[in-house]
């Protein structure tokens, strides 16, 4: 299997967070003063768009909220800011942080990743689980202290593998890859299986046990591809290369209406046609398929 970038969108360019320097306010504070600073206003669960794209502001342009460090890149720094007020619901320049990676500049997925897992944190996370105590931000906002007990909370990542799964004579015209569509999916819209690791749990058997448990399918070995951040609330997306050794499908029909295998030939004849409908290439999925597909394909979500 050719490899191809698998994240491209999302993960090019990456900053230096700084870790070293989220307790040093004295610097934090100068390069909050300092005007090639820019950051990016986060208010409730919605950033604003202009032309499409994120918007980025200086902080002159901020409003109060609270401030979160996300690094250095390009001789700038770049901060994310919480803002206090949300916007009115029918504000339709603030949009959703999923729609938010649509608009993403070409290597701005970085940060703007690191923003939206942050913020999504720091929505969702408001009293201490100990006692019930507040919450408050320390260290430029990656960590949450309790006013109480001072117990610290830390982000969360929850772990999910996503893999494409093939059968047959690898690099074959009779090679096929299974592809699933959900169940809230509209028909033709077909995508690689994914699901969370659980507690005690190694990668690989996860992707074993999902495949199962959602077409029935078997899977023996597999094999590591790429891995991309996905903060919508908290996944990382971690891929795979599955090889099946059963190929008969009994879908669980919760969680997976449809699951087909597909050779190459059907794939690029249904995707040109229309009646296939693949991820769009924000997804390390879109990668997952046009790599064992071995090119591009045509239409997206």
């Amino acid at each position: 299997m050719n490899r191809r970038l698998p994240h491209v969108a999302l993960s090019r360019h990456p900053h230096d967070r700084h870790g070293l320097y989220r307790t040093d306010d004295t610097w934090l504070d100068e390069r909050w003063a300092d005007p090639t600073t820019k950051a990016l206003v986060i208010a409730g669960t919605r950033v604003r768009l202009t032309d499409g794209k994120v918007e980025w502001v200086t902080p002159q342009e901020a409003p109060d909220g609270t401030r979160v460090l996300l690094g250095e890149r390009d001789g700038s720094t770049w901060f994310a800011l919480i803002a206090d007020a949300a916007p009115a619901k029918d504000d339709t320049e603030w949009v959703s942080l999923r729609s938010a990676l649509l608009g993403l500049v070409d290597g701005d997925g970085p940060l703007v990743l690191h923003a939206i897992g942050l913020a999504e944190w720091h929505w969702a996370t408001k009293f201490c689980p100990r006692c019930g105590g507040e919450l408050s931000p320390a260290q430029a906002g990656h960590v949450l202290r309790c006013g109480s007990c001072g117990k610290e909370q830390f982000p969360r990542t929850d772990p999910a593998v996503i893999m494409i799964v093939a059968d047959g004579e690898p690099g074959s015209a009779d090679e096929r890859c299974l592809l699933g569509r959900g169940s809230s999916w509209p028909e033709g819209r077909f995508s690689t299986l994914a699901g969370f690791v659980e507690p005690g749990e190694t990668m690989e058997d996860a992707v074993r046990r999902e495949v199962f448990e959602e077409t029935g399918v078997h899977v023996g070995d597999v094999d590591y591809f790429a891995s991309q951040p996905w903060p919508l609330p908290a996944s990382l997306m971690i891929g795979f290369v599955g090889r099946a050794t059963s190929s008969d499908i009994s879908v669980d029909e919760s969680e997976i209406a449809d699951a087909r295998w597909f050779t190459r030939a059907e794939m690029r004849e249904q995707a040109e046609a229309g009646t296939l409908v693949l991820p769009g290439g924000v997804s390390i999925s879109r990668s997952l398929i046009e790599t064992w597909y071995g090119g591009d394909l045509p239409g997206q979500w």
